[in-house]
């Protein structure tokens, strides 16, 4: 069982307190000027640290990590409309504990509009989707439900589309895959500022764990690496081959964030693909189960059925959610056995029907295939889960208990 996080109190909600720590130079994320008018980077804290103890930002609100994280994922209308309150029944209701509520979303946009002290409102980026943050973390304080903010890292059409330099061109244009997406070059130091600034802003509201997703490079990129234009960064001097290269620059970016984040007080976790552990690393995108995984306290493999191929000698994974994930769970399960201090597990389980896959290789998912992943898991000796469902609509009557 993991322990709960504590903070101490502070004098006031905006105040910070003070922790032994070890020394930390002042953090300043953003000391140059990228260019144009509206990424002109500044320090985030002009001075977060001292030079012998490591203030935590303190945000007023208390959460507790729960005996396991057992979570739902939470769009930002969901999380700002009518649909919340039916969420917060459900979590009531069920053994269900925690939410992964989108702060910056799969476009590039935040799903709130900062408030005009924020460094957050030069980059005009806002949504109105949640209109008061505040007071929905607030209910969820009171409720106990535990928050976690999901952060769309490399996938963000809206910084790719202003700044092309920072992304992958094509001819004379952005280039974007078959579903009109747009990525950012995860070589880019300004590109990780920029993200991580964003975390802090969700840690500064209250969140007690940023979720990093889409910490890759576009899918089949090994295949487009020598066409599209754009900079190594810091990376153009490596020795290292193309994928190593990729993995490197996806690895260094997870601990730079998490480094960054740590006067914040907040769990660092990564959303990555499933079969990333099968492998010695994806080559195409960058992900190194292993490598990643040391640098997180949660790593959150995306291991729907439906996302399988013929896999583990199942011909149609979907249809058997059980199996899929309990031969996962093997392959996980050794593979942080290899790290020093492994991190908490914590995967995504599917609650949705793939009607895409076509007649006869998905299966409507509900009750009984929900249920079916999560003994699958428990069996493994995995706790956590989070549950995917793009509308947030979620299977009832499910049994939860762990």
């Amino acid at each position: 069982m993991k322990k709960p996080i504590k903070l101490l109190a502070s004098l006031s909600a905006a105040a910070a307190v003070l922790l032994p720590t070890t020394v930390f130079a002042e953090s300043k994320l953003f000391e140059e000027d990228f260019s144009t008018k509206e990424f002109s980077f500044k320090p985030i804290d002009e001075k977060v640290v001292t030079t012998s103890k490591l203030f935590i930002y303190d945000s007023g609100l208390t959460f507790n990590y729960p005996d396991a994280v057992r979570g739902v994922y939470v769009t930002g209308h969901s999380a700002g409309g009518s649909r919340f309150a039916d969420l917060v029944n459900l979590l009531d209701a069920t053994e269900l504990n925690a939410m992964v509520i989108d702060i910056k979303d799969d476009f590039g946009n935040l799903t709130y509009i900062p408030n005009e002290e924020s460094s957050l409102t030069k980059y005009e980026i806002g949504k109105p989707y949640i209109k008061n943050p505040r007071a929905m973390l607030e209910t969820m304080e009171e409720k106990e439900i535990y928050p976690i903010a999901r952060v769309v890292v490399f996938k963000d059409t809206e910084l790719a589309e202003r700044k092309p330099e920072w992304s992958f061109v094509e001819g004379s244009s952005v280039w974007k895959n078959g579903r009109g997406e747009a990525f950012v070059n995860p070589f880019l130091q300004e590109v990780w500022d920029y993200n991580v600034e964003i975390a802090i802003e969700a840690a500064k509201m209250g969140f007690k764990e940023i979720q990093f997703d889409y910490v890759r490079f576009p899918e089949g990129f090994e295949n487009r690496e020598d066409v599209l234009k754009y900079s190594m960064g810091k990376y153009d001097k490596s020795q290292e081959d193309p994928v190593q290269r990729r993995v490197t620059a996806v690895t260094d970016f997870v601990a730079y964030a998490k480094e960054k984040l740590k006067p914040y007080g907040v769990q660092v976790s990564v959303d990555i693909f499933g079969y990333s552990a099968t492998l010695p690393e994806a080559p195409g995108i960058g992900q190194n189960f292993s490598k990643i995984s040391e640098n997180v306290d949660v790593i959150s493999s995306m291991i729907y059925p439906s996302h399988w191929t013929p896999y583990f000698g199942i011909a149609k994974p979907d249809l058997e959610p059980y199996r899929l994930v309990q031969e996962y769970a093997k392959v996980e399960n050794a593979k942080l056995a290899e790290l020093k201090n492994p991190p908490v597990s914590r995967p995504w389980l599917q609650d949705f029907t793939a009607s895409y896959l076509g007649a006869g290789n998905y299966q409507t998912y509900g009750k009984e295939e929900v249920e079916e992943q999560i003994k699958a898991l428990n069996e493994a000796g995995i706790k956590e889960f989070l549950l995917w469902n793009a509308g947030n609509k979620y299977s009832p009557g499910v049994d939860y208990t762990p």
